[in-house]
């Protein structure tokens, strides 16, 4: 035999008793995402979780087929399949909670048996939310809040400062899976409210409260019991450090509805938006002011935005934003200051997108001649308040070409629209709801894209189409 020969044969050997031990080695399954992997891993590759590989020796268990069939039997269900139209819908009415806003966002209010999971950062409000949504309740049916971060003396402070007070309103310090269900069955609420569902622990389950096997049994058990008996149930949920619900993927596709509750900490004003609603629209808002006394509703919040200056000033423009369905006005204020040559110019951005900043600033200084070369920018928004949409990009062009050349707009002019790379204006959506918006708060000059739906004609307001940020600029400032 060869060299070659016998090279090749050790080779091959060896590739045979390699592939035979790596299809013989277990499988390990990512229980967040499926992610399946021969060697244990500390972090799915797939989801990016941590602790999430579990080992399954029965790999055929894991690739579900004819030979989980075979072992199945048929059984007699316990409801069985009826027509549709002869499914009652009754049941699956909304109860409003009392509170506009948040009624606003779910639809209408929650659906009996709904599962709810309102998630904010530390000291957003969620707490306070709940208990007012909960006292105005417990007007008309028993509620059962049960704090696990908290005493019940402490909630009970709070209520007395927010006048959350009432006899169908319980509450109760627990953090035992057993000790809440023999609360509800003693009080028999509609509605239950757990805070936070991270603190609760079951026994005969591995792992520490708020750990990722401890979470996603418990709010399985939650979802069975409200399933179970009809019951409202509003889970608290705990956020991480990049805005995200802590705890596992699965957690928000147990629950029938995602509630984001969010705003600045320094800031008075809060918004709760749906991330998920089997029940009704996740393309709504609901804006709160948090004050002394607790949460109080803003049906109308544009005011809050806008900094109300007498006479104009450059380098400030307003814009017509949407959250969800609600247009909102606000204003965008940037500052451009001159830097020495060997400097470094800096860009800082205050509730805006950083990135999109930078892109309209390049834009205006490739493609309309507006010199923000050694130039320190900064853009921020009034009231704290934090805006992405695209639509605002126009905006942040002519208040920077108004900054940049010290010359204001109007004080009744508002501008929306998106910015491309070649310096076009893009169409948005919902113009005519953006205008009247603009025209309800005295605003009677806007400029947007061209190619928008016809304006009404007896529109109080003058409409300027602009096809790119030289026409734009033209228009707001009166420079070619």
């Amino acid at each position: 035999m060869t060299r070659s020969q016998l090279t090749g044969s050790v080779s091959a050997r060896r590739y045979g008793a390699r592939m035979a031990k790596t299809s013989a080695s277990p499988l390990y399954q990512c229980s967040e995402c499926g992610w399946q992997s021969t060697k244990w891993a500390g972090r799915c590759a797939g989801c990016q979780a941590w602790g999430s590989l579990e080992e399954n020796a029965r790999t055929a268990a894991l690739r579900p087929g004819r030979a989980v069939l075979r072992g199945l039997a048929p059984v007699t269900p316990d409801v069985p399949a009826v027509p549709i139209s002869e499914v009652s819908s009754a049941e699956a009415a909304a109860r409003p909670t009392g509170m506009d806003e948040l009624d606003r966002v779910l639809g209408g209010g929650l659906v009996p048996g709904t599962v709810a999971l309102l998630a904010g950062e530390p000291g957003v409000g969620k707490s306070t939310l709940l208990l007012e949504a909960g006292a105005l309740v417990a007007e008309n049916f028993p509620v059962l809040y049960l704090t696990g971060e908290e005493s019940a003396a402490q909630v009970k402070q709070r209520a007395d400062r927010i006048g959350a007070i009432g006899p169908s309103l319980f509450i109760a310090a627990e953090t035992d899976l057993a000790a809440i269900l023999a609360h509800v069955d003693a009080v028999r609420p509609a509605m239950l409210i757990v805070d936070s569902v991270q603190t609760i622990t079951a026994a005969g389950i591995d792992g520490a409260a708020g750990g990722v096997t401890q979470v996603r049994e418990i709010t399985s058990a939650l979802v069975g019991l409200a399933k179970q008996r009809t019951l409202t149930t509003v889970l608290v949920g705990h956020v991480t450090k990049d805005g995200s619900i802590a705890g596992p993927r699965s957690l928000e596709h147990l629950v029938d509805v995602v509630l984001q509750f969010e705003g600045d900490s320094r800031g008075r004003l809060r918004m709760i938006r749906a991330l998920k609603n089997r029940f009704g629209p996740t393309d709504e808002v609901g804006c709160f002011e948090l004050g002394e006394f607790g949460l109080i509703g803003l049906p109308d919040p544009s005011g809050l935005f806008l900094s109300r200056l007498h006479q104009p000033v450059p380098g400030t423009c307003v814009t017509v934003t949407l959250e969800g369905r609600r247009p909102l006005l606000a204003e965008v204020q940037t500052l451009v200051c001159k830097v020495e040559a060997h400097e470094p110019s800096r860009r800082v951005t205050s509730g805006l997108d950083y990135a999109r900043v930078g892109l309209v600033a390049a834009v205006l200084q490739r493609r309309a001649n507006v010199d923000l070369a050694r130039s320190d920018i900064y853009a921020a928004t009034i009231g704290g308040v934090r805006l992405s949409e695209p639509a605002l990009d126009l905006a942040v062009a002519l208040a920077l070409a108004g900054g940049t050349t010290n010359l204001s707009l109007p004080a009744d002019l508002v501008a929306f629209g998106e910015v491309g790379l070649a310096g076009e204006i893009r169409s948005v959506a919902g113009v005519g709801r953006r205008l009247a918006e603009a025209s309800r708060m005295g605003f009677r000059r806007a400029i947007v894209p061209v190619g928008i739906e016809p304006v009404p004609a007896d529109s109080p307001i003058q409409v300027m189409r602009v096809a790119d940020v030289r026409g734009a600029i033209s228009a707001g400032l009166g420079l070619e």
